[in-house]
């Protein structure tokens, strides 16, 4: 599963980087941060048709992480709708919908994995995990509309805007770690990932390949990060050289 990751590029550099056409909270801005946690809210890159336009427009929107269905009787199912498997992801009622119809791409500085420490049966290393090139993580995300039946219609917080991320099965180097990770879209997939008129699972599906080896690099870092009340770049430095010795 993917369950925590560090998000840290400012919003400016985001529109940029994703060519971003709409700035769809122009009056809000995220904080740095490097310990992003379920249902916190996150930025999403999205492609959505407005109304009376002929095309898409790419949008930078702020969501909440923990996908809530259309369906959702109250949005507290969120919290466990973190992840879509790529193996079900356009079958399970909580995510083919939004497979099908509103997919999005979710930028991460890297992500956070824990691995069981050999010889103490309940001490887990964390690991953060990164492109080698210091570029930025597109992780393949979904999102969904979910609308409160508890407020009137013209109340701002009547839609509630969520995401999750698609996982697949970890490369070799990094299965070591973890055995899942989070999906990443190459830049020249970005287009027909977002593209709302791509409705067919099975493009949809192919679209969906997983990273070259090499592409990601990982290293130890403090247990720090195990609490999600901690935050800042510290968070993100390898451990000295004599802690790292020391788990081997």
């Amino acid at each position: 599963m993917c369950g925590r990751y560090a998000s840290a590029r400012k919003k400016h550099e985001l529109l940029e980087e994703f060519e971003v056409e709409q700035d769809g909270d122009p009056d809000k801005e995220l904080g740095d941060d490097y310990n992003v946690a379920p249902t916190k809210n996150v930025y999403a890159v999205l492609s959505r048709v407005p109304k009376e336009a002929q095309r898409a427009v790419r949008q930078l929107r702020i969501v909440k992480w923990g996908l809530v269905p259309a369906w959702a009787k109250d949005p507290s199912i969120g919290s466990r709708l973190i992840n879509a498997r790529i193996e079900t992801v356009a079958e399970k009622p909580s995510f083919r919908q939004a497979f099908a119809k509103r997919r999005c791409l979710l930028p991460a500085d890297g992500y956070f994995e824990w691995m069981p420490v050999e010889g103490e049966k309940k001490k887990k290393q964390p690991y953060f995990i990164h492109p080698e090139d210091g570029g930025v993580l597109a992780m393949a995300g979904l999102y969904e509309f979910w609308k409160d039946p508890s407020r009137a219609d013209d109340d701002p917080l009547k839609w509630l805007v969520t995401c999750t991320v698609i996982t697949t099965d970890a490369e070799d180097e990094l299965g070591r770690i973890h055995d899942r990770m989070p999906m990443m879209i190459e830049r020249e997939r970005w287009a027909e990932w977002l593209d709302p008129k791509v409705t067919d699972v099975e493009q949809a599906t192919r679209l969906l390949v997983p990273a070259e080896q090499g592409r990601l690099t990982a290293y130890p870092v403090s247990t720090d990060v195990n609490n999600v009340r901690n935050n800042g770049p510290d968070l993100i430095k390898p451990l000295p050289e004599e802690e790292e010795t020391a788990l081997f």
